[in-house]
């Protein structure tokens, strides 16, 4: 992964600023779009008659390990956050060059194993060697369908309502970083600790917890990606268009998250998070007792508000922005300089 270079692009997601001027414009209207392309909302809805069609695409660029299997959880979680059912998926790969076979292999069998479990079928994609890139990405396409009337959209929230987060922060990237990094970190966390880091990668489909939200009245959802929790929590304000008073220390991180954070100098709130739901919702204790009684584990960590957005750590307040870039992208590059 190579460093910034000034005057150009970031590594990570365009900044909403610039999709809002360069992306957005070109995009075109339907009437049977009924949710269409907007900071904030994980999917795409289509009108359909008395079925709704939800979409979403997702890359995963970040990973070197795992690739199958991040990809069908990062689709179907966009899904999940809607309390649409995942029905396909359309996997794109791009080899590097020198790939083998086996590693092709590798990657689709794990895809394919994951996507049995959830009840989901791979109906497509592309797969091609691809000059240019140092590292294998994977692109996948989900495809999911709702009644009408019961698709949850990431603009849903109320002033008032209550944010709640599932599980805790960076739990993709604390599997990522322990899988793709285990011989930096393994002197540090222990080769304990690193295995149940590695282990995290069985955390991170939403689907439960999108089903209990959609059930109990959640009035918007987003699943934690890239920019972490912090970026999860605006981007909700944003899709909403409204505030947001998110009290950071309330989110949970869990041990192995702190230490590889901790051994990397990572914020573990701005590190990529699938695995994690923030749940919008006017009854914060019925939805959390209903996520207990699933044996998920939740805390509520902020409310939304009419307009500022505000971030309260450490005892300070100050305005909730979205961070520049992921945590991950930036413990790639350093890592990559050091070799």
């Amino acid at each position: 992964m190579t460093p910034d270079v000034p005057g150009t692009l970031r590594v990570g997601k365009v900044p909403p600023d610039l999709l809002t001027r360069l992306v957005y414009p070109h995009l075109g209207h339907r009437t049977d779009v009924l949710v269409r392309a907007h900071v904030g909302e994980d999917c795409a809805v289509l009108d359909y008659g008395e079925t709704l069609c939800v979409l979403t695409c997702d890359p995963i660029t970040a990973a070197g390990h795992h690739l199958g299997r991040l990809a069908v959880h990062v689709g179907c979680n966009d899904l999940a956050t809607t309390g649409a059912e995942p029905v396909a998926l359309l996997l794109t790969l791009l080899l590097r060059e020198g790939s083998a076979p086996e590693a092709l292999e590798a990657i689709m069998s794990e895809a394919g194993q994951t996507a049995a479990s959830l009840g989901v079928e791979i109906v497509g994609g592309h797969t091609e060697v691809t000059p240019g890139i140092d590292r294998t990405i994977a692109i996948v396409t989900a495809v999911g369908k709702a009644r009408k009337g019961a698709v949850i959209s990431g603009a849903g929230a109320h002033p008032h309502d209550s944010v709640i987060v599932t599980k805790g922060a960076g739990i993709e990237g604390t599997a990522i970083l322990a899988s793709d990094l285990a011989d930096r970190l393994e002197s540090s966390l222990g080769k304990a600790a690193l295995a149940r880091a590695q282990a995290f990668i069985d955390r991170l489909s939403v689907i439960p917890e999108g089903r209990v939200g959609g059930q109990h009245g959640a009035t918007a959802m987003h699943d934690v990606t890239e920019g972490g929790v912090l970026g999860g929590v605006w981007e909700l304000a944003e899709a909403s268009g409204l505030g947001v008073v998110f009290r950071a220390d309330d989110v949970p991180v869990l041990p192995e998250t702190q230490a590889i954070c901790h051994a990397l100098d990572l914020d573990p709130l701005a590190l990529i998070g699938s695995g994690a739901l923030l749940i919008c919702t006017p009854d914060p204790q019925a939805m959390l007792r209903a996520l207990n009684t699933a044996r998920i584990p939740a805390a509520e960590i902020g409310l939304m508000t009419e307009k500022d957005r505000v971030l309260l750590r450490r005892g300070r307040a100050q305005p909730l922005i979205p961070p520049p870039r992921d945590e991950i992208y930036r413990a790639l590059v350093e890592a990559a300089e050091e070799r």
